[in-house]
């Protein structure tokens, strides 16, 4: 596994990191502030990181026995629909980040090797962790606004928009009868009067 790991090219990208800098000097600290372009949409079907969009990275890349330490706070724009009315919703998220790098000689003596992340090249690729972070982080159902009022669920239209007094009275066909029959003792009781 380790003539693997050691064989792979560095990754490239946005969020791919260069630790040579830090020269495995276990102590020796680097911080990166800087803006990327999001390279592809991530998140769930209601709300999301879009493409394109610019992700504010704000970290410490620090250097230990076992490879590269790299925490700090991730700020991401969320672009989706509200989850009560489906308009649009656009919000900014910024999260914490802790993972570490292993180099790829220390991350034989882990225990779960597929739950690791390994500096390939000196090169470390938070392009995961980040993921991770960002879409544990997202609500479920993103709102427009706290007291959205959603639906109507018999036209669709937007209840805000329609008033309190918007009504769809339906007669339910089970009980159609049974509505004949309060006016049918009424009108007999009349007759026996005549």
């Amino acid at each position: 596994m380790t003539t693997q790991r050691a064989r792979r090219r560095a990754p490239r990208g946005p969020y791919v990191l260069d630790t040579r800098e830090l020269g495995r000097r276990p102590g020796s600290l680097r911080r990166v502030e800087t803006t990327i372009v999001q390279p592809s949409d991530f998140g769930t079907e209601l709300v999301r990181v879009p493409t394109g969009a610019a992700v504010e990275l704000d970290l410490r890349l620090e250097s230990v026995m076992e490879g590269v330490l790299v925490s700090g706070v991730v700020t991401v724009p969320l672009v989706g629909e509200c989850g009560r009315c489906l308009d649009e919703v656009s919000d900014s998220a910024s999260v914490e980040i802790l993972e570490l790098f292993y180099y790829p000689e220390r991350a034989v003596e882990t225990e779960d090797e597929d739950d690791t992340s390994v500096l390939v090249d000196d090169h470390a690729d938070l392009e995961p962790v980040v993921r991770d972070a960002v879409v544990l982080s997202l609500p479920l159902s993103p709102v427009c606004r706290p007291d959205c009022a959603g639906l109507c669920v018999d036209c669709g239209g937007r209840l805000d928009d329609l008033g309190p007094d918007h009504s769809h009275i339906q007669q339910d066909p089970r009980w159609a009868a049974l509505s004949g029959l309060a006016e049918a003792p009424a009108t007999t009781n009349n007759k026996e009067k005549d």
